[in-house]
């Protein structure tokens, strides 16, 4: 089992991520995107960064990069791809998902840590969570807020693609606890695939007890089992 973590130019969450998926027991490296997946990939992971600088739209151009092609092709084949951060800006950008991540309401790079409701716990992703469960996590971003037509956004939301949504400490998604203005506080959603997903938040900043949370750690290893169910 190999979760490949695709780092392009730019990218500053690429250990960040192997560091906290090490520590959960995944098999993972980091793979330069111009090399290509490695023929054993079982996973894949799109880190968090300024992936060419943010220039045109954030992810817009490591979209277009050729590895994106073979991450889409593995994708559909049920291997779990998960985007962070810009990891999920990439994500929208390249199809992964619907919808695409833009500036913040306030127009600002902001950097704390928020409460997350988990929407859905049947997940390979949140099946280590309770549905409805509060959860934190740290976000660094100043293309946060997640846009998406209200038509399709229905359509998400019928379908139980909305994966986490910004709430405050009882578990209410209120307009206070949204950090960046997205539609309907949604902080994360599922790709067309329930094995794709790509959040804004960052699980891997929320691993590691010394540095602060650990609610993190039941999403890299629902992304770890999914991984290693994959068995190509």
């Amino acid at each position: 089992m190999t979760v490949a973590i695709v780092r392009f130019g730019g990218s500053n969450c690429d250990r960040d991520a192997l560091r906290a998926l090490t520590d959960v027991g995944v098999d993972a490296e980091i793979v330069w995107h111009e090399d290509g997946l490695p023929a054993d990939t079982t996973g894949i992971m799109l880190p968090g960064g300024f992936s060419y600088g943010d220039y045109l739209r954030a992810g817009a151009m490591a979209a277009r990069s050729p590895v994106m092609q073979e991450v889409r092709e593995l994708a559909a084949d049920g291997v779990p791809v998960l985007g962070v951060c810009n990891g999920a800006q990439v994500g929208c950008e390249s199809g992964l998902t619907e919808g695409a991540f833009t500036t913040n309401e306030s127009a600002r790079f902001q950097c704390e840590h928020v409460h997350l409701r988990v929407e859905r716990a049947d997940t390979p992703w949140t099946v280590g969570y309770e549905e409805g469960e509060v959860v934190e996590f740290p976000i660094a971003h100043g293309e946060g807020r997640y846009e998406i037509d209200e038509e399709r956004l229905t359509q998400l939301e019928t379908e139980g693609r909305v994966l986490f949504r910004y709430c405050d400490e009882s578990g209410e998604p209120t307009p206070d606890a949204n950090p960046n203005g997205s539609k309907h506080n949604v902080a994360g959603v599922l790709g067309e695939h329930e094995t794709v997903a790509v959040l804004m938040p960052h699980p891997e900043r929320a691993a590691l007890a010394d540095i602060g949370g650990t609610d993190g750690r039941s999403l890299l290893r629902g992304f770890a089992r999914a991984a290693a169910a994959n068995g190509r």
